[in-house]
């Protein structure tokens, strides 16, 4: 039976677990629970498309085969980095702007490339920005079953 390998484009369901049991996603949400399309999640195998940890679980398994890895921080999101997180005076933002903890930003460098961040802080002077993944400085854990090599 194939198994898959570095170049396939693959078809998985998976559920995402923090090491405290936390569920942060899965393709098997119900109707209306997460944010994202139900059904599969399709990615080719070593393109980079997803973190390396999640690649290499996928790597060498057949199809309708299910198996849990755990993902170290270095094979996830990386570390949390404190150079990420920025004060933002409040007269550097539009005026109409009324951020709030927890809203998504997109914020574009000088050199036009864009990127998101969370607002983690709200004052009348200022706002506190954290470019982060919210999943950095975690390992992570999935239950990855393969249902179709493409």
């Amino acid at each position: 039976m194939a198994q898959a390998k570095e170049g396939d484009r693959v078809k998985v369901h998976y559920t995402g677990r923090l090491d405290d049991g936390t569920v942060f996603d899965s393709s098997e949400c119900g109707e209306g629970e997460c944010g994202h399309d139900h059904g599969p999640f399709e990615f080719t195998v070593g393109a980079g498309q997803v973190i390396p940890g999640f690649d290499a679980g996928v790597k060498g398994l057949a199809v309708g085969e299910s198996k849990t890895v755990h993902i170290p921080v270095d094979e996830a999101y990386g570390e949390r980095m404190e150079e990420m997180i920025a004060v933002v005076p409040r007269t550097e933002l539009p005026p109409e702007m009324n951020p709030e903890v927890g809203h998504q930003l997109e914020v574009t460098q000088q050199d036009g490339q864009i990127f998101n961040v969370i607002v983690t802080e709200v004052t009348d002077e200022s706002i506190t920005i954290d470019a982060n993944h919210p999943l950095a400085g975690q390992a992570l854990n999935f239950d990855i079953k393969l249902v179709e090599i493409l």
